[in-house]
């Protein structure tokens, strides 16, 4: 198998482990790696590493993203989605689409959020979602977020005392969406949660791309994924050897780290050190 990255569209009720697990059946090489872990509740896009296509996940990792949701009002609950019991309940029949629309607009641009207490984040070494499911009560400190797009994009659903609706939301890396329901709710003081998540984008990757567990993975080469990322430059074969061999180069460039192209395939990338490039990874050429 070569090298490269694969767009999958996760299922519902898989864990990110999961799909890396079947890939690496699938694929046949141990060497597969994912670009940020999705709840098994959410459905979506997971970004796959595979091979040497793995040194290009970090960069990745602090890429934004867009999410559609489904946020149901009237219910708190411990995990602030539909995955845990419900703690409390409050009738939301009375909560109009002008009082959900200005809170949305509230939490959109720049701001403190605070995690879901059930999340991955850890607190003295253990994760979060631990602690709280053995009693302990767990404070997570806030984190600067920014929200472009949270939009209200269905109407609202009244039953049974409760209100459901649909978001669109485009954020930074490390922004809980849970944490939005539960906020939204929190604000109009009926409590509120999470019942449905899917991630529709990394950067320039697209769920639109990716491929179903059960159809043939596409596997994105290495020069075309960093390309996405990155703005590609051509070197010479004498900067190619500098590179391979650790040493620093001189490209004229305006940009920051550059993907290095060399016989159209991935030679590293490199950021600026000074008037010089150094690489950050270097790629083995494939047949």
């Amino acid at each position: 198998m070569s090298s490269g990255l694969v767009l999958i569209d996760k299922p519902k009720d898989w864990t990110s482990h999961d799909v890396v697990a079947k890939m690496r059946g699938v694929l046949g090489t141990r060497k597969v790696g994912h670009a940020g872990t999705l709840d098994p509740m959410a459905t979506g896009l997971l970004i796959l590493g595979v091979n040497q296509g793995t040194k290009l996940l970090q960069y990745l990792l602090g890429q934004d993203k867009s999410y559609t949701a489904r946020i149901r009002l009237g219910q708190t609950t411990l995990s602030d989605d539909a995955e845990s019991e419900v703690l409390e309940s409050f009738d939301a029949g009375g909560v109009s689409e002008v009082f959900v629309d200005r809170e949305i607009a509230k939490l959109t641009g720049t701001f403190e959020q605070v995690p879901s207490s059930v999340s991955a984040k850890k607190i003295d070494g253990a994760r979060a979602y631990d602690l709280v499911r053995a009693g302990k009560v767990v404070k997570l400190e806030p984190k600067t977020i920014t929200i472009t797009t949270f939009l209200r994009t269905s109407e609202i659903s009244y039953h049974d005392g409760l209100a459901d609706f649909d978001v669109l939301v485009d954020c930074s890396t490390g922004t809980y969406i849970r944490a939005l329901a539960r906020d939204i709710g929190a604000r109009l003081g009926v409590g509120g949660h999470l019942i449905g998540l899917r991630r529709t984008s990394i950067a320039e990757f697209n769920v639109a791309a990716a491929t179903e567990m059960t159809a043939e993975p596409r596997l994105i080469d290495l020069k075309s994924a960093a390309g996405a990322l990155f703005r590609s430059k051509e070197i010479t074969e004498q900067q190619e050897v500098d590179l391979r061999h650790g040493k620093q180069v001189l490209l004229e460039s305006e940009s920051g780290l550059l993907a290095l192209i060399r016989n159209n395939q991935l030679v590293a990338l490199a950021e600026p050190a000074g008037d010089l490039y150094k690489s950050m990874a270097v790629f083995q050429g494939e047949a």
